[in-house]
C-alpha cells in the first residue's frame, strides 16, 4: 500500500482547531464579618440584678410569714387620714317635757327645686336641685296644761274619766343619713359665679322645703288618730293595773 502523506499530515490550508479554554471559576463571595464577641456583663449590672433578686426574696418571705400570722400587720403609710378639729358641744338650753309621744311616722319626699331667670336660656342661668328627703314626724299628747278637773275618779264604781287635749304634731326632723342629693344642674354663668362665691342658701332652701312637705303630709296621714288610740290604750292599761275597771279617755276638739 502506497504511503499517503497528504492524509497523515494535517491540512496545510486550514490551521489546526484551537480548543477553547475552560471558563474561569467565579470569585468566591466576600467573607461575612464575624460577629463581635459578646461583651461580658459589667459589675454594676450584676450588683443591680443581685440586689433586685434579694429584695424580691425578702418581700416574698415577709408576705409568706404574714399569711401564716407570724408577722404583725402593718398599716399603709399612704392611707387616708382624717383629723377631727370640731369644738366641744355647747349646751344652750334644757327644758322639761310633759308629753307622751304616742306615734310617729317616717316619710320620704322628692324635692325638685329650680331657679332661673325669665327670658334667659337655661344653659346660661339655671340652678336646679333634685333632692330626696327622709324624715320623721312625732305625734304627742301634752300633759303639762291639764285642767284641775281633767281627772275624775269614782272609787265606788272603780271608774276613771280623763280629759286630754288633742294630739299635736312636731316639726319634721330630717334624717341626713337617708337624705341625699340625686342631681344638681347649674348654668354656665352659675358655674362661673360659684368659682368666686358659694351659695349655701340654696341647699338650706331645699332642706326647708323637704321639711315643710313632710310636715304637711303627716297632718293628712292619720297620724293623730293613731296617737289617740295609743294614748287611750296606755292610760287604760295604767289605771287597770291600779284596780280601775272602767277607764274613759276624752280628747278635746282640736
Amino acid at each position: 500500500m502506497a504511503d499517503k502523506p497528504q492524509i497523515d499530515e494535517p491540512t496545510k490550508e486550514w490551521p489546526a482547531a484551537v480548543e477553547p479554554a475552560p471558563p474561569a471559576d467565579p470569585a468566591p463571595p466576600a467573607a461575612e464579618p464575624a460577629p463581635p464577641a459578646a461583651r461580658g456583663m459589667s459589675g454594676f449590672a450584676r450588683l443591680l440584678i443581685f440586689t433586685l433578686v434579694v429584695f424580691a426574696l425578702m418581700v416574698a418571705a415577709c408576705l409568706g410569714l404574714r399569711a401564716v400570722n407570724v408577722l404583725p400587720s402593718f398599716d399603709n403609710p399612704f392611707s387616708d387620714k382624717t383629723t377631727d378639729r370640731s369644738q366641744p358641744v355647747l349646751l344652750q338650753s334644757m327644758r322639761d317635757l310633759s308629753r307622751y309621744v304616742a306615734a310617729d311616722g317616717s316619710f320620704q319626699v322628692i324635692v325638685d327645686l329650680q331657679e332661673n331667670k325669665e327670658n334667659i336660656p337655661d344653659f346660661l342661668v339655671n340652678q336646679r336641685t333634685l333632692f330626696v328627703g327622709a324624715g320623721t314626724v312625732e305625734s304627742y299628747v301634752d300633759f303639762s296644761n291639764l285642767a284641775t278637773d281633767a281627772l275624775t275618779v269614782d272609787e265606788a264604781n272603780k271608774k276613771v274619766t280623763i280629759k286630754l287635749p288633742p294630739p299635736a304634731q312636731g316639726e319634721a326632723a330630717l334624717d341626713m343619713q337617708r337624705s341625699y342629693v340625686v342631681a344638681e344642674e347649674r348654668g354656665l354663668l352659675n358655674r362661673i359665679g360659684d368659682a368666686f362665691k358659694s351659695d349655701p342658701g340654696q341647699q338650706q332652701r331645699v332642706y326647708q322645703m323637704a321639711q315643710q312637705r313632710i310636715t304637711e303630709a303627716a297632718r293628712a296621714s292619720g297620724l293623730d288618730q293613731r296617737a289617740r288610740e295609743n294614748t287611750e290604750k296606755m292610760l287604760q292599761s295604767l289605771f287597770g293595773r291600779l284596780g280601775y275597771t272602767t277607764v274613759t279617755v276624752e280628747f278635746a276638739n282640736p
